[in-house]
Formats: structure tokens, sequence, C-alpha cells
């Protein structure tokens, strides 16, 4: 699903003395298939962009194109159910929204809302769990029985089970362990690759770096910038500047740099890293 901001403006409490300015007339486009980061300091805009996205807030100016989908002022929440029937959004500590007695109660509950029978709805329980690397035996436990990875797992299932077109991710992986981190931050990457457009909010510069195809950086509000990982990251005194970290892979690899080692810092993640590092080693032995 492609999406298309064009001068969108949106401010939260609007026309009272606390109305705050969160986007300033901001354009953007984020390509069908793509995955798209979103970056900046706290308070920039971006968790409101994906609000805006997902119609859970409507622009005060300009509109929002999401596939067939219009969004502007004038637009009425209630008309874009059938819209978000497409969009996935993955909240901050997603597992929190679990609720039911069991796994299979969770992941059912929302395709019975929207009218599925429920031999259907378990069936797609029993799929998902698959997509998500849960056993199927998951379907008769108790969230509260599970480890806060797989928690957050089951909660990604709940929304992968209506089959998404977009999905939405605030800060995905916020408090989970290194290896949980991974897993979910694949399980995304895999997603992408079957087609699925993916938005990202997240402070985490290495995923930013290892998984994204375009960056879009705000500031206070407005674009600061749009452009692939390398065309970001490669500008150190620009990140210094809007105050974003350089990813681990990339500030490693000059490090080696200026203690004499002979590595190509022009990469953008950590498999790329270890290509080089490995190429070297390489080259040092055939001279041998």
């Amino acid at each position: 699903m492609e999406i298309n901001f064009r001068n969108v403006s949106f401010s939260y409490q609007l026309n009272t003395p606390f109305s705050t300015a969160a986007l300033k007339d901001v354009s953007f486009d984020i390509p069908d298939g793509s995955f798209t980061s979103i970056v900046g300091h706290t308070g920039s805009g971006k968790s409101t962009v994906l609000q805006l996205i997902d119609g859970l807030l409507i622009p005060e100016k300009g509109h929002i194109q999401a596939g067939s989908f219009q969004m502007n002022s004038g637009s009425n929440a209630k008309h874009l159910k059938k819209f978000r029937k497409n969009v996935g959004f993955i909240f901050q500590f997603s597992e929190n929204q679990l609720f039911e007695e069991t796994v299979e109660k969770d992941l059912i509950f929302g395709p019975k809302n929207f009218g599925v029978e429920e031999k259907i709805a378990k069936e797609k329980a029993r799929k998902v769990l698959k997509i998500v690397n849960l056993p199927e035996s998951f379907l008769q436990k108790s969230p509260l029985d599970l480890s806060g990875g797989q928690r957050r797992r089951v909660a990604i299932a709940s929304i992968l089970i209506s089959d998404p077109q977009l999905l939405l991710l605030d800060e995905p992986v916020i408090g989970l362990d290194p290896g949980s981190k991974d897993e979910i931050m694949n399980l995304f990457s895999r997603l992408n690759q079957q087609g699925k457009t993916i938005v990202m909010v997240s402070h985490e510069m290495d995923d930013v770096a290892d998984y994204s195809d375009q960056i879009i950086v705000l500031n206070a509000g407005r674009i600061s910038k749009v452009g692939s990982p390398e065309e970001i990251f490669s500008d150190e005194s620009y990140l210094r500047k809007e105050k974003l970290r350089l990813p681990s892979a990339i500030d490693f690899a000059k490090q080696l740099k200026k203690v004499g080692f002979p590595i190509n810092v022009s990469i953008k993640n950590k498999r790329e890293l270890l290509r080089e590092i490995k190429k070297q080693f390489e080259i040092k032995k055939d001279k041998k």
C-alpha cells in the first residue's frame, strides 16, 4: 500500500489555549512494499504520523492518500472502518492489549468481531501462530504464562490474523531482550519481503539501519530529511545536529579505520560489517 502525505498539518487540542502543533506542512511518500522508518528525537511528531496514517487522527490541513483512501480535515473516522481492516497497528508494549484467558480466544476476538465464523477464525489462529514461530500448543495457554517475547509475538499474531497490507510499528521491540528483538525484527523483515508495506517508528538506529530501505527524519513536526540508510547515516555532522546516534556497525567500522584496519566504512548494517571484515582477512590471507 502506497502512502502519500501532502502538506499535512496537525495540532493537539486545537482551538484551545493548550493547542500544540505536532506536524507542520509535512509532505512525503512511502512506496508500496517498502520498509520505511521514521526517526527523530522525542516530540518530533513520529507517533502522530502513524496515528494519522491509521485514521486515529484526522489532518487539520492537507491530505493523506493511503491506497485508494484519502483523508483530509473533512473525513469522518467512522467511514475509515473499511480502510483500517487493511492496516495493522502494533503499539509499544502491544502485549498489554492481551486480555482473554487463552491465546486462542485473544487471536479470534478480532476476526469474530468482523463477522468471521468461529471455526474459520480458529483455523486462522493456528496458521498465524506458525507465522510468528509459536507452537500450536500455545493456543490453550494463558498469555500470562508466557515470556515477554512470546506475549509480544502473540500480540503481533493478533494483528496479522486479519492479513493487513500495511503494518504500522511504534517502537515494536522496546523492552525485549536482544534475542527476542532479533526474532521479531526478522519476522517483520520476512513479512516485508512477502509484499507488506511497513512503517516503523524507532529510536533503535541499529534496527533502522539493518531493515529499512527508506528513512524519514522529523524535527519539531517538520521533515528534516528523507533518504536511504546510506544517505542518512553517511553524514555524521547531520546526525549530531539531529541528535541521532550512529548505528553501532558503522561506528565500529569507523573505529577500526582509525586504528589502521583497511576497511570500507561505507556500510549500513551488521551484515555488511561482517562481510567487510571477512573480506579483509581473506585478502590478508591470500597475500601470505
